[in-house]
């Protein structure tokens, strides 16, 4: 069924478009015409006003609705992940496990692959962050599954790639504690390597880099900052023109001149945004369990009785709205660093971060000051108040 979507400006990706309609046909777009020579016969969506744009991509997505996936590695809680986020733009994620043991991080990626094979949208693929961390920068992750990654975790990470072919597998890990090679079993086998929760020095990153590694997980959070004579993690992912960086913008994980001097650094596209959320985001439960402890949300602000920081309690039209107000970035870049770049990071842009022909029909309608009020995830629409 052909839909026309009217009323509202329109971000493409790249550019903003106005007096335009977009039309849906199923799950994909069918074109972007002229207001005013909308054909007759299409049922039409009015919007009052607001910006129309791709839906948001969260690569970092620990929980939502009050599901958790590592204490819950189901089809279920994926689900409820899902809808708990399309609220706040999201229409795909990946769904992330921490530090765990090697059965529960198993069990998670089959629940993931039974999800894509369920034809539940929005599943991009999975993101295991860690055990195979610094101990010095664990942050929340329980130190007793800090350890160090053997073969046989880079032989399952490879089987479930080559078994799947249909959702990505991203791994975040400190570099400094893999043996050499090891980073480039999983680079060459399609597993997509980030730098995170590490104290590696800057010689540590680049032969990490030269394996295959190409992100960094929430930059500058648990990994060695830069200093005039040892450039550390923050220091390698800044100068590196080839490598991602997620951040979370949420004024809790990163300072607004920390973010401005990192963008600065990148080149253009190389910077993506990120909730890191947990299952308080689109519940009303301001509290969750992580390893039998009770973590509250307060102010925002997530943190453990150690005092580390556990987790955002963000969406992502927060982190866009936090990126463009408090930052100071234009609109048009914070959209992409939601949708755009991330897709290119998963190599999904050919159908997925772009309101163009034939790409699928993920869409974010929210009002001028950031308030979701339609998606769509495949043509499929949600109303949010």
């Amino acid at each position: 069924m052909k839909q026309a979507l009217v009323g509202a400006r329109i971000f493409t990706g790249e550019e903003f478009l106005d007096n335009r309609a977009l039309i849906i046909n199923g799950e994909v777009i069918e074109a972007l015409v002229s207001a005013e020579n909308l054909p007759d016969g299409i049922a039409r969506i009015q919007l009052n006003g607001g910006v129309l744009a791709p839906g948001f991509i969260d690569l970092q997505v620990n929980g939502g609705g009050g599901a958790f996936f590592t204490n819950d590695t189901s089809v279920s809680a994926i689900r409820t992940m899902l809808d708990g986020h399309r609220p706040t733009g999201t229409t795909s994620l990946l769904p992330t496990l921490i530090s765990d043991t090697r059965e529960v991080h198993q069990a998670g990626v089959r629940a993931i692959a039974d999800a894509v094979a369920a034809g539940l949208k929005g599943v991009l693929g999975v993101h295991v962050e860690g055990p195979f961390f610094d101990m010095a920068r664990r942050g929340a992750h329980n130190e007793r599954y800090i350890r160090k990654m053997e073969q046989a975790d880079i032989d399952w990470l490879v089987a479930s790639v080559k078994a799947q072919h249909k959702f990505k597998v991203m791994l975040t890990l400190a570099p400094e504690h893999a043996d050499v090679g090891q980073i480039k079993q999983l680079t060459s086998a399609g597993v997509v390597v980030c730098a995170g929760h590490t104290d590696g020095h800057y010689e540590d990153v680049v032969a990490a880099l030269k394996e295959g590694l190409s992100g960094f997980t929430h930059l500058y959070n648990a990994m060695r900052p830069t200093t005039g004579r040892e450039p550390g993690v923050v220091g390698a992912a800044l100068e590196d023109a080839n490598s991602w960086c997620g951040i979370i913008i949420d004024t809790y994980h990163v300072h607004a001149a920390s973010a401005r001097i990192a963008y600065a650094a990148k080149p253009k596209g190389k910077m993506y945004l990120v909730t890191d959320a947990m299952s308080t985001v689109g519940s009303s439960e301001k509290s969750f369990q992580i390893y039998g402890e009770t973590i509250y949300e307060k102010d925002g602000c997530l943190v453990n009785a150690e005092g580390r920081l556990a987790g955002s309690a963000i969406g992502m039209i927060d982190a866009v709205r936090l990126n463009t107000n408090w930052v100071g970035v234009e609109l048009a870049e914070s959209l992409r660093m939601a949708s755009l770049y991330p897709a290119e990071y998963m190599q999904v842009d050919n159908h997925l971060g772009r309101i163009r022909e034939n790409y699928r029909a993920d869409l974010v309608h929210f009002t001028d000051d950031f308030k979701v009020t339609h998606t769509w995830v495949a043509g499929d629409i949600g109303q949010h108040n």
